[in-house]
């Protein structure tokens, strides 16, 4: 009798599996036909697919899975061990799932599953599958290579500890010029949040480092997987704060396998659906809350945002378009083409505001043109003679031209513009009003116009083919309830994901301060409201630092909670001048390079001040690549930049030059600019002070 068979260890034994993985991924890929460069339709169908194939085995070969759950389901004889990847992969032969997607029901069990014994289920197109886990592996595999295997679950064992040991893992590695997909450790607070019906509008608070985008960058994916007949990628959209942030996170959705899901600013889809025909005011003539105090706006450029953002500005835009519509047609204009031949105003009235009820303004307008011409066009075929039908065609043609003009144009600036001439009437405050014709007379708008006009030429033009299968709105607390109300009008259901940390609401002059504002624009059933406390980007120690200055931001939310990865102590330490700060600020890079760091950013309070860092870093031998507005490229290494603009990044190392109570006084303002600042830092953080420290943290 043979003795039994010692099982292999956990790493011998998936490395041979790697090695079955990575033949039957190499036979796959062999077996595809050549690439076809002909001209048959038929044949450049099946090409495209083919290399959607090539390309999908292609990004398996590197990295085919990362994770494996034993499951054994209800009425079976033995659990079957499932390996969990970014993509999906049968078996050549049998068809049978070889590697299962991340997004399938499945695999809900390998990020819901936190322990224990107890039965599990998950919902499956054919009604809701029960069974028990028998073991949780994480697997990290690079370039082909398998370098770590953690088994965080394994039943009948004391798993103390293991659940959190392959994240800290992960959460410390060192970071890259990119954001990363987070699939292998996606937690189940943010499973849920991905895996969340299509038809919500997800208002999402999270503390900085919470994994926000990332979430929403995997819920998308996500959506394109479980409602493959009902969306497409190309009608979903992603607004970003800035042109940085989308480069820094470009190659997520790539890794996840996605792609033509438009990545854009407000700012610019806005302009593009104007059409050139405005022109956004500079920062320098906005509102900007990151400027030292001397140079905030004044509290009526605080008005002016909330105001042109809010709901209820909204609703005078639709009321003063109402009254628009209603008397766009003036009383009893009847079009006479000729001499006795008269279109009543009964008429065109019926066909303009019962027939074409239904469409915009701009296309009623077109189709009532339309209508008067083949109306013109039937009268005309009654007269026999050439000579007299082609006089009155000229007559009639002619009288036309001239009826359509004394019809207003469908014009959304100067419709916006009649509103402030009007501001008694709207309630706009005087001085709003007056400011804001100034800039229009002049061609020039601020940010919070934006959506404003876009509304009204969504009401004049409908959405001429933009509509939207989801929207995502990242940092949605610099956005304004009548922005989501814009996004809502593009779409036939809401199916939003709204995230952002009010803590970091930089620019209050134009966002929001409760969520309750942006959830106004659903109903009840239509929106639901997540919290993500637990920060996995930053250390204990920092995220306790940081929590010191959130207690000052005046907006009411708790601690964020770390996970725990302790790390070195925050360090705030003085210097006498410029040339101190900067020698130190040079040290600090050098000291964490050498540490490993790859990624270290020194932010300063202005784009002023950190140009001159900049500039005297470079003086000194110090490479590094310096962040200003509008730029939209993120190189990674060594960064300087304005603590407004870090916002969304994350760095290694941190220092923040001039934290001074000059540059950060004690006020919710600059408490959130200091918290976004100090949020940045994954693995050290450091403070260096010239003059009075700032009260927010001492």
């Amino acid at each position: 009798m043979q003795p039994p068979t010692t099982p292999p260890k956990p790493f011998e034994e998936e490395r041979l599996k790697l090695t079955e993985t990575l033949r039957e991924i190499s036979e796959q890929r062999a077996e595809i036909a050549p690439v076809y460069y002909g001209n048959d339709y038929v044949e450049q169908v099946l090409e495209a697919r083919r290399e959607e194939t090539r390309q999908r085995l292609d990004l398996l070969g590197k990295e085919p899975y990362f994770g494996r759950l034993d499951f054994q389901e209800s009425g079976k004889l033995a659990p079957v061990p499932l390996y969990i990847g970014k993509r999906g992969m049968d078996k050549r032969q049998t068809s049978e799932p070889y590697i299962i997607d991340w997004r399938a029901p499945v695999a809900s069990l390998f990020y819901s599953f936190t322990g224990g014994e107890a039965p599990v289920s998950y919902d499956a197109p054919d009604g809701t599958i029960e069974g028990e886990i028998y073991r949780k592996r994480n697997l990290s595999i690079r370039d082909r290579t398998l370098e770590r295997v953690v088994d965080s679950y394994e039943r009948g064992g004391d798993n103390i500890g293991l659940s959190d040991e392959f994240l800290l893992y992960r959460l410390g590695e060192k970071k890259d010029n990119r954001l990363r997909d987070i699939v292998s450790t996606i937690q189940a607070e943010q499973d849920l949040i991905i895996r969340a019906p299509r038809y919500k509008a997800l208002i999402i608070q999270g503390a900085a480092g919470s994994g926000k985008t990332t979430v929403a960058l995997h819920r998308l994916a996500f959506l394109l997987y479980q409602y493959q007949q009902q969306i497409r990628a190309e009608r979903m959209i992603i607004f970003a704060p800035n042109s940085m942030f989308l480069d820094y996170i470009s190659g997520v959705l790539p890794e996840l396998g996605v792609g033509n899901v438009t990545q854009t600013t407000f700012a610019d889809w806005a302009l593009e659906i104007l059409d050139g025909n405005v022109k956004l005011a500079p920062p320098s003539e906005g509102k900007v809350w990151f400027a030292l105090s001397s140079m905030r706006p004044a509290l009526t450029d605080e008005v002016s945002g909330r105001f042109k953002g809010s709901l209820a500005f909204l609703e005078t835009l639709k009321k003063k378009l109402k009254q628009y519509e209603d008397n766009f047609l003036q009383d009893r204009l009847s079009f006479e083409a000729w001499d006795g031949r008269v279109l009543t105003s009964e008429t065109i009235r019926e066909w303009f505001e019962v027939e074409y009820r239904h469409y915009p303004l701009s296309m009623r307008r077109e189709r009532l043109a339309g209508r008067i011409n083949r109306w013109l066009e039937m009268q005309l075929t009654s007269i026999g003679d050439p000579k007299i039908r082609k006089e009155r065609s000229s007559i009639g043609k002619g009288r036309l031209r001239a009826f359509m003009k004394k019809l207003p144009e469908a014009n959304p600036l100067a419709f916006y513009k009649s509103v402030f001439i009007d501001a008694d009437g709207a309630r706009i405050p005087k001085s709003l009003a007056e400011d804001t014709l100034r800039s229009l007379k002049r061609g020039v708008v601020h940010a919070e116009d934006l959506a404003p006009l876009v509304w009204i030429h969504f009401a004049f033009n409908g959405p001429e083919n933009r509509q939207f299968d989801h929207v995502v709105v990242d940092e949605a607390q610099d956005a304004s309830p009548l922005q989501i109300a814009l996004l809502r009008a593009y779409m036939t259901e809401p199916s939003f994901t709204i995230l952002g940390d009010l803590a970091q609401g930089i620019h209050a002059y134009r966002g929001v301060q409760r969520w309750e504002e942006l959830a106004a624009v659903f109903t009840a059933e239509q929106n639901a409201y997540h919290t993500l406390k637990l920060s996995y980007r930053s250390t204990l120690e920092i995220i306790e630092f940081a929590n010191r200055i959130l207690a000052r931001t005046d907006t009411g939310l708790p601690p964020a909670e770390p996970v725990f990865r302790s790390g070195e102590p925050v360090e705030v330490a003085s210097v006498r001048d410029s040339a101190e700060l900067v020698s130190r600020i040079a040290a600090f890079i050098t000291g964490n390079q050498a540490g490993g760091m790859r990624t270290i950013a020194v932010i300063g309070r202005t784009d002023e001040q950190c140009k001159t860092l900049h500039e005297q870093l470079l003086a000194g031998g110090v490479e590094a690549n310096l962040i200003a507005e509008d730029q939209a490229a993120y190189l990674g290494g060594i960064t300087v930049v304005p603590a407004h603009l870090a916002k969304g990044l994350e760095f290694d190392a941190v220092v923040i030059a001039g934290a001074n109570a000059r540059n950060y006084a004690d006020n919710p303002q600059d408490a959130k600019l200091l918290y976004v600042a100090c949020t940045r830092a994954l693995h050290r953080l450091t403070l260096l002070v010239d003059g009075e420290p700032s009260a927010l943290f001492s």
